[in-house]
């Protein structure tokens, strides 16, 4: 069997070379085994290949001895084939404002509620997971994603006993590498419960490298970190920029996520947000790469991981903030 990769350049020739023959099948396996199948559950390579059924089995494993080339992956128990699948991370991955589980589900024929559960898998698959601590100057800053009050009906505003503020605002903090070199700045996402000093404070020492330059606002939670790190602070209530000293660089990602949500997705449950922060994340990180690389990265990350519609639909699989029954808009 011919395991060699081969890489689309543009949607169409992904779309026509992954609908040919066994392609979407011999792409998977030679981007999953390169040096050659193994067991996923064992490790061995002392596996037999079934042609017929496009399985292999284990010959050292004395339970759960088949296994498929979805198994270990968010493709495990989907009845859809590998090209669709295919098809919607290439969309995912290069829609540069996201794409919907309507628009999904119109482009590849799918029903709309198997397009959501697809593209909240493949949210998983792009998570960037613990890459190093970030270094050099560092921008730290938070925004708030929720309701206007102003859209909701008037009946509804009565009942809640609301005026014209934000209802089930949710912070949402931000750290941005600037560009050093041939590196482009990368930004790092976190849905957080408070804005206090100890949970704000935790995340800038736990993914930034002690004695980096940090830059943030006057924030009163971000006094302390004097200590590990070169400090600088930017009064927003005098000046947004003094000299190199700003947070713009996350500002102008504040809109583009923001963009992203309520110009393509409208409603955002708050459980589910850090799925769509690791979605725009991604692809904010991985801007200077093209179509066929940003695919190929995200499709690396299907490997290994797992999320079911239960998990999805109470809650669970994620970060451990309660779920609210209230769907949410960008502000």
């Amino acid at each position: 069997m011919n395991t060699e990769i081969q890489f689309p350049e543009t949607l169409v020739e992904a779309v026509k070379y992954f609908g040919e023959g066994d392609n979407a099948f011999t792409f998977m396996v030679g981007l999953r085994w390169p040096q050659g199948v193994k067991c996923p559950q064992c490790g061995s390579d002392r596996v037999g290949f079934i042609a017929t059924r496009k399985i292999w089995q284990c010959k050292c494993c004395t339970v759960k001895k088949q296994f498929t080339i979805k198994t270990g992956t968010i493709f495990e128990d989907s009845a859809l084939s590998l090209e669709k699948w295919l098809a919607a991370i290439w969309l995912i991955a290069n829609a540069k404002n996201g794409i919907s589980s309507y628009e999904i589900h119109r482009s590849i024929g799918v029903t709309q509620k198997t397009a959501w559960f697809m593209l909240q898998r493949i949210r998983l698959a792009m998570q960037t997971g613990s890459f190093e601590k970030m270094k050099g100057i560092v921008e730290v800053d938070e925004t708030f994603i929720g309701a206007k009050a102003r859209n909701m009906h008037a009946d509804k505003k009565r009942e809640k006993g609301i005026g014209t503020g934000g209802v089930s605002l949710t912070p949402v903090m931000g750290l941005l590498e600037r560009t050093t070199g041939e590196q482009a700045s990368r930004v790092k996402l976190k849905h957080v419960k408070t804005r206090k000093r100890k949970e704000l404070s935790a995340e800038v020492r736990e993914h930034v490298e002690k004695g980096a330059e940090v830059h943030t606002d006057s924030f009163r939670s971000y006094c302390g970190l004097e200590d590990g790190y070169v400090h600088k602070v930017v009064d927003h209530a005098i000046a947004y920029v003094e000299g190199n000293v700003h947070t713009n660089g996350l500002e102008n990602f504040w809109s583009l996520l923001k963009r992203t949500i309520k110009g393509t997705y409208v409603n955002v449950e708050p459980f589910h947000l850090f799925r769509y922060l690791d979605e725009q994340a991604f692809r904010f990180n991985e801007r200077k790469d093209n179509d066929a690389g940003r695919f190929i990265k995200a499709v690396h990350g299907v490997i290994g991981k797992g999320l079911t519609y239960l998990e999805l639909t109470e809650g669970k699989g994620g970060d451990g903030l309660p779920r609210s029954p209230e769907a949410w808009q960008a502000v």
